[in-house]
């Protein structure tokens, strides 16, 4: 298999994924000098974990190079023009890591929901103090940005007895059994100013890029939250301090941030009213494993000769 597209995998490591690819004609390389040869011949490069500037360096040398294949799923930090303008196929890791993430909203939903800070907090310091929680069925939830992720977490939420609600770029034509209403992306104040819970999951765009920043705060309940498991400057970081800081909004739940890695200084760290994971959501025991396997299932159909999945629209971004 693959004797005709010898794959280029651009990586930082040796990663354990790569006795995967032992079928293929590959070569794994992280800088331009050890790259250089295979460039000439490669068919198919995997971006799996070298840098954009890496890949941009390639690009030009790569002249039989007729699809590129991104381990990630988000695309802001990999496009360059020489590939926007290019009839090389781009495709990523959309869907892969969406269930782990859609998990990871329903967790910071009942995290908020049923006080588990406090929890925790008086179980450690031997208080018994009960109190009220919230239930989530009945409550409803905007998601921006209806893609595979969107819809990962609509299922989960939905079967809580939860309400949805969704932004499109383009409203399907169909009933979606689990969205209740679909809004414009324009239209994303009005439907947020509906939601007990906000999840932003949009790719980064110019278009999405503070989506949710002071005029959007001014609209949520006082008692929203704002989840994020799209991409860390869909939302405006400066307006989300200033709607936490003066309890504009309750919380906010948090896997991506507008600088990773998050300084130590940075002030979300410290906000009790603020659940922050390190960009590690959908890092599951197999996450790697199974962005790997899904190449892999790519490479044969682009054997074959068959439609890829997920191939990206390179002037929308994703």
């Amino acid at each position: 298999m693959g004797k005709e597209n010898p794959v280029l995998v651009l990586a930082s490591g040796d990663d354990p994924q790569f006795a995967m690819l032992k079928e293929l004609p590959h070569t794994v390389c992280g800088d331009v000098a050890t790259c250089a040869q295979a460039a000439k011949d490669a068919a198919v490069i995997l971006q799996w974990s070298g840098t954009r500037e890496l890949l941009r360096a390639l690009f030009g040398m790569c002249k039989k190079v007729r699809w590129i294949h991104s381990k990630a799923a988000g695309l802001d930090n990999l496009l360059f023009p020489e590939l926007v303008e290019s009839e090389v196929l781009l495709t990523n890791g959309r869907g892969v890591f969406s269930a782990s993430l859609g998990e990871f909203v329903l967790a910071a939903i009942l995290y908020f929901a049923k006080d588990l800070r406090r929890m925790i907090r008086n179980q450690i310091a031997a208080v018994w103090e009960p109190f009220d929680v919230e239930e989530i069925s009945g409550q409803t939830v905007g998601i921006l940005g209806y893609g595979d992720i969107g819809r990962a977490v609509a299922s989960r939420v939905h079967a809580m007895g939860m309400r949805v609600l969704a932004t499109k770029r383009h409203i399907p034509g169909s009933a979606d059994p689990l969205v209740e209403r679909f809004y414009k992306p324009e239209e994303r104040r009005e439907m947020m100013a509906r939601c007990d819970y906000i999840v932003a999951t949009a790719p980064l765009t110019t278009e999405t890029r503070h989506m949710i920043s002071d005029v959007e705060f001014a609209v949520m309940k006082s008692t929203a939250v704002v989840i994020n498991v799209g991409r860390g400057p869909v939302i405006d970081e400066a307006a989300l301090l200033r709607a936490l800081t003066t309890k504009r909004i309750k919380g906010a739940g948090l896997d991506v941030f507008e600088h990773e890695p998050l300084p130590p200084g940075n002030l979300l760290y410290k906000l009790e009213n603020v659940l922050l994971s390190p960009h590690c959501a959908d890092h599951t025991a197999d996450w790697q494993d199974q962005a790997m396997r899904f190449f892999l299932t790519q490479y044969a159909r682009f054997e074959k000769g068959e439609p890829l999945k997920n191939i990206v629209n390179k002037r929308l971004g994703y």
